[in-house]
């Protein structure tokens, strides 16, 4: 929980979301509240059309909401510039998506230095940064492997490292297991689990999967544009069985 006036990490009021206009106008969002401490782990469920994408679209700073506010530590998302809002998104931000968005012919370590690279950040230091954070994802000695010669787990830990890289606040993962057998998938929970237990990482996930949102401390729930629920767990999965 926050401290006593300390604004929450995020904060969305009555945040709306239509797409198109007139008769062709959809209503993806609302007016949708949440409010999210620095150091949760959130899954974010719904079916199909529910409008969770959207909402995380909107917290990655993907877009921008039609009305309601945006609250980032206290700043107000929705009214910055377009360049103010990459700003945010680049360093206060990471992202895993379901595709590992890989580059094909770049080794491990390279794709992990990518994000400190469009920072301007020095060679030695790219260097040691994506080390650091291969080795925290457990893929220390795989840092010359392509994307070819990794397994999907793998690749995906490679994307959770560059995701990591730049130390962000809040790490969005959308169906971050949606490619991969159930053993990996187990195995990603675990990691992101671990990085949000032991590094502090303020984690929102995106899933259709029970099992995999039993990693999550709390579970939101979205239903035609609305937060139909909002259940906090006394542990996870992770907790509950940890690893030995």
């Amino acid at each position: 929980m926050s401290t006593a006036g300390a604004a929450p990490l995020i904060e969305l009021v009555g945040i709306t979301k239509t797409y198109g206009t007139g008769q062709a106008a959809f209503q993806a969002l609302q007016g949708v509240d949440l409010v999210i401490e620095s150091g949760e782990f959130v899954a974010v469920m719904g079916p199909s059309g529910s409008g969770k994408s959207t909402a995380m679209n909107i917290l990655g700073c993907l877009d921008t909401p039609t009305s309601g506010e945006y609250r980032f530590r206290g700043v107000h998302v929705e009214s910055l510039e377009r360049n103010q809002r990459a700003l945010l998104r680049r360093n206060c931000l990471g992202f895993v998506f379901q595709g590992f968005n890989l580059l094909a012919r770049t080794s491990a370590q390279e794709n992990v230095e990518l994000p400190l690279l469009y920072r301007g950040e020095p060679a030695d230091a790219r260097h040691a940064a994506a080390r650091a954070a291969l080795a925290k994802v457990g893929l220390a000695g795989w840092e010359t492997h392509t994307p070819a010669e990794l397994s999907g787990g793998q690749q995906q830990r490679v994307a959770i490292a560059r995701a990591i890289v730049t130390n962000p606040l809040v790490l969005l993962a959308d169906e971050p297991t949606g490619n991969l057998d159930s053993h990996r998938s187990h195995e990603i929970m675990e990691l992101l689990a671990a990085l949000n237990r032991e590094q502090g990482i303020t984690i929102i996930m995106v899933t259709h999967e029970p099992d995999m949102a039993a990693y999550a401390r709390r579970v939101v729930r979205f239903v035609d544009g609305r937060v139909a629920s909002d259940e906090v767990r006394a542990a996870n999965v992770a907790e509950a069985q940890p690893c030995s």
